[in-house]
C-alpha cells in the first residue's frame, strides 16, 4: 500500500481504509449470545483487519513524506507513539465493556462497536477533508 500511496497520494487509501474498518465494526453488531464465530465474529474482524491493513502503510508514508529528511526520525517516533497511545486507549476502554455480564455484556459490546465505527468514519472524513490529491 505504501507504493500505491506514492503513486496516487494518501487521500483515498486513508479515506477508504477507515470506511472499511467502520463497516467491520458495524458487522460486529451481529455478535450475540447464539451466533457462531464463523458467521458473527469472523466477517467483522476480517473487514477491520483489511481496512487497517489498507490504512496503516499509507498513514506512515504520508507522515514520513510530509517532513524533510532531517526530521524523518522524529516523525517516525511521533507516529509510533501516537499509534501506541491509540492501542492503550482501546485496551483501557475494554474494561468498561467487560465489566458487564450476560445480556449487558453484549449490549456494552454493541455500544463499543458503534462508537468505534463512528470514530472510524470520523477518521475517514478527516482524511478526505484534509488531504489533497497527489500532484504530478
Amino acid at each position: 500500500m505504501g507504493g500505491l500511496t506514492e503513486r496516487i497520494g494518501p487521500r483515498w487509501p486513508l479515506t477508504i481504509g477507515p470506511l472499511v474498518v467502520a463497516g467491520g465494526f458495524a458487522l460486529m453488531l451481529l455478535v450475540g449470545s447464539g451466533g457462531s464465530y464463523w458467521s458473527c465474529v469472523l466477517p467483522g474482524m476480517a473487514a477491520i483487519a483489511l481496512g487497517m491493513a489498507a490504512a496503516v502503510a499509507p498513514l506512515t508514508t504520508a507522515v514520513l513524506s510530509s517532513v524533510d529528511d532531517d526530521h524523518t526520525g522524529t516523525a517516525s517516533g511521533f507516529n509510533s507513539a501516537i499509534a501506541r497511545t491509540g492501542g492503550l486507549i482501546a485496551t483501557a476502554s475494554t474494561g468498561a465493556v467487560i465489566a458487564a455480564s450476560g445480556a449487558a455484556l453484549i449490549g456494552a459490546f454493541h455500544v463499543a462497536a458503534l462508537v468505534a465505527a463512528a470514530l472510524a468514519v470520523g477518521a475517514a472524513a478527516a482524511a478526505f477533508a484534509s488531504l489533497g490529491e497527489k500532484r504530478p
